[in-house]
């Protein structure tokens, strides 16, 4: 049973986040459909009078003018986060073990030195979830042209977690429980 994230503290407070279970069977399905009730939910409570939240060709939610959002799902539970205001958010919800191996390829020799345990206080499936969230956010700046999510760089400023690539930047919000890392990034 995995249990629901709380919301990260220090994250902006007009920040509104929904979770929805992902019936059975869960599949594929099943997963787009809780996402989009999250979805739903999470743009009522910030206001919105539209709560239908399609999907762009390339398979991104459409968020309605003025409620910048995301979704992220497991085989269980689909969060969405919506900041009204915002130019982009990315949400993502990790219930997956990183090995040492994946760690190696998705972390960067200096990420994995200073922000993983013992010296840092994040786990590699913290910093996964940072990293596919820092994607969702950033990847709407279309100077940025194409790139992956673990091409992103991060690092801490003053106690905060921040995501780099091609000199653009966005602060970080983890919350980890112990079988689920959950991370919001909020472009402005």
């Amino acid at each position: 049973m995995t249990v629901e994230p709380a919301v990260p503290w220090g994250v902006a407070p007009e920040m509104s986040m929904e979770m929805s279970p992902v019936l059975p069977p869960h599949g594929p399905a099943e997963q787009f459909t809780a996402g989009r009730r999250a979805a739903a939910a999470a743009l009522a409570a910030a206001g919105s009078i539209e709560r239908t939240v399609p999907r762009a060709r390339d398979g991104r939610p459409l968020f309605p003018q003025g409620f910048a959002g995301s979704i992220s799902h497991t085989g269980r539970l689909a969060v969405a986060v919506v900041v009204p205001g915002a130019e982009a958010v990315g949400v993502d919800i990790e219930p997956t073990t990183i090995t040492p191996r994946m760690a190696a390829f998705l972390l960067r020799e200096q990420e994995r030195r200073l922000l993983l345990g013992p010296i840092g206080s994040y786990t590699a499936r913290d910093l996964f979830a940072a990293k596919e969230a820092a994607f969702k956010a950033m990847n709407c700046i279309r100077t940025l042209g194409e790139f992956l999510f673990w091409q992103i760089g991060l690092s801490q400023s003053d106690g905060a977690l921040i995501a780099t690539y091609r000199g653009e930047s966005v602060p970080l919000w983890i919350r980890s429980e112990v079988d689920l890392s959950f991370a919001v990034a909020i472009r402005r």
